[in-house]
C-alpha cells in the first residue's frame, strides 16, 4: 500500500513540481535539492499511484503507446496483423542504481546474433523499463558525469538509440525524471542542471503543529494503510480528475505576447544562458494555469514558474550560498508587468 498523495503534509512547491511534470511531461523533469527524510520518494510514488492507468501496447518491454510512438516490434506487429493488442498497466517509478553502467541504463545489443543470424537481438535497459513512467534518480549529483549525460539527452529526445559496429537499435523512451542531491555532498555541473526542467529546494518542518500532523498520520497509515487510504480517497480523486483536466487543457492556454514579454524581461534581466530557461518558464506557467483549469496565464502563474524553473539556472559566484539567488530572482520579478 502507497502514502497517499494528498496526505502528504506540506513541501507544496516540491508536489506542484512533480504535478506540473505529469501535466506537461516536456518541461523536463524535476531536480530535487535539500536533506534526507523530507518526502522526496514517498511523494514521487505516491504521484504515480494515484495516476490513472495507462493503456499500452500488450507485452511490450517498452511500453508503448498504440496511438504513439512505437518502437520496431511493435511496428512490425503493427504492420504484420494490421492492429496492436492493448492492456492498461499502472504508471511505475522505476530507480536508478547509483552504480549503473551504460550497458544497464541503455541497454545491450547482441552483435554477434546480427550477424549470425541478421536479426537484432536487444536486451532492453533501465530506459526501456522507464518509458512512460517515472525515473528517480537519488543522488543524481555523485553518478559519473556520461552516464548523466545518457540520462539527460534520453529524456530530451524521448528517445534511445544504441548503436554497436555498425548496428543500431531505437525505442522510446520518454519518461518524467526525478532527480535528487544534497548540494553539501557536490555539486552537479551547471550544463547539467540546466538540462532539468526544473528545481526545488527541501528542508525538514519546521513547525511544531505539522510535525505532529506528520507523526499522526504516519501512525494511522502504519496501523491500517487500507484504512487510512479510505479517509483520503475524496482527495485523491478529486486531484486525479483535476490532473486529467488539466493535461486535456493544456493547449487551451493561451500564451499572449504580454505573457511572453513578461517571461523574456524577467530571464533577460538574470542574464541567463541560452534559451531553455524561457522555453521550461513559459511551460511551466501554461501547466500551472490549466491546473487552475483556466486559459489564462497569470502574473502569479508566471511568478511561481519563475520560482521552480530559474534559480538551478543562475550563476552564483565562488563560495555564495544555495539560496542567494531568490533575492536576485525577486528584484527581476519587480520589474514584471502587473
Amino acid at each position: 500500500m502507497i502514502f497517499p498523495f494528498t496526505a502528504v503534509v506540506g513541501q507544496e512547491e516540491m508536489k506542484t513540481g512533480l504535478i506540473i511534470n505529469v501535466i506537461d511531461p516536456s518541461i523536463g523533469g524535476l531536480l530535487i535539492m535539500g536533506e534526507k527524510g523530507t518526502a522526496k520518494s514517498t511523494a514521487v510514488r505516491a504521484l504515480a499511484e494515484l495516476l490513472p492507468e495507462m493503456v499500452t501496447v500488450k507485452g511490450c518491454p517498452f511500453n508503448c503507446d498504440p496511438d504513439g510512438i512505437l518502437c520496431g516490434g511493435c511496428k512490425d506487429t503493427l504492420k504484420n496483423e494490421e492492429h496492436l493488442h492493448r492492456e492498461r498497466k499502472k504508471m511505475r517509478v522505476v530507480e536508478l542504481p547509483l552504480g549503473v553502467t551504460e550497458d544497464r541504463l541503455v541497454g545491450t545489443l547482441d552483435i554477434e546474433h546480427a550477424l549470425r543470424k541478421g536479426e537484432k537481438r536487444f536486451e532492453p535497459g533501465i530506459l526501456a523499463e522507464a518509458n512512460r513512467n517515472f525515473l528517480y534518480v537519488d543522488e543524481v549529483n555523485l553518478l559519473e558525469d556520461h552516464i548523466v549525460d545518457l540520462l539527460l539527452d534520453s529524456a530530451a529526445m524521448g528517445v534511445n538509440t544504441v548503436e554497436r559496429e555498425g548496428v543500431s537499435f531505437t525505442h522510446p523512451a520518454k519518461f518524467i525524471l526525478v532527480g535528487t542531491m544534497n548540494p553539501e555532498e557536490g555539486d552537479l555541473r551547471p550544463q547539467l542542471l540546466d538540462r532539468f526542467g526544473l528545481s526545488v529546494h527541501v528542508v525538514s518542518i519546521g513547525d511544531k503543529d505539522k510535525r505532529m500532523e506528520i507523526l499522526r498520520r504516519k501512525a494511522a497509515f502504519d496501523a491500517d494503510p487500507a484504512v487510512f487510504a479510505v479517509g483520503w480517497s475524496a482527495e485523491q480523486k478529486s486531484l486525479a480528475e483535476k490532473i486529467i483536466a488539466a493535461q486535456r487543457g493544456l493547449n487551451d492556454v493561451q500564451l499572449s505576447d504580454e505573457v511572453l514579454e513578461n517571461i523574456v524581461s524577467i530571464t533577460a534581466a538574470l542574464n541567463l544562458d541560452g534559451h531553455r530557461a524561457d522555453i521550461v518558464m513559459m511551460k511551466a506557467a501554461r501547466a500551472l494555469a490549466a491546473f487552475r483549469q483556466s486559459e489564462v496565464i497569470t502574473g502569479s502563474d508566471i511568478r511561481e514558474a519563475a520560482y521552480l524553473s530559474l534559480p538551478h539556472r543562475m550563476k552564483r559566484l565562488p563560495f555564495e550560498a544555495i539560496g542567494g539567488e531568490n533575492e536576485k530572482l525577486q528584484a527581476a520579478l519587480a520589474e514584471m508587468t502587473p
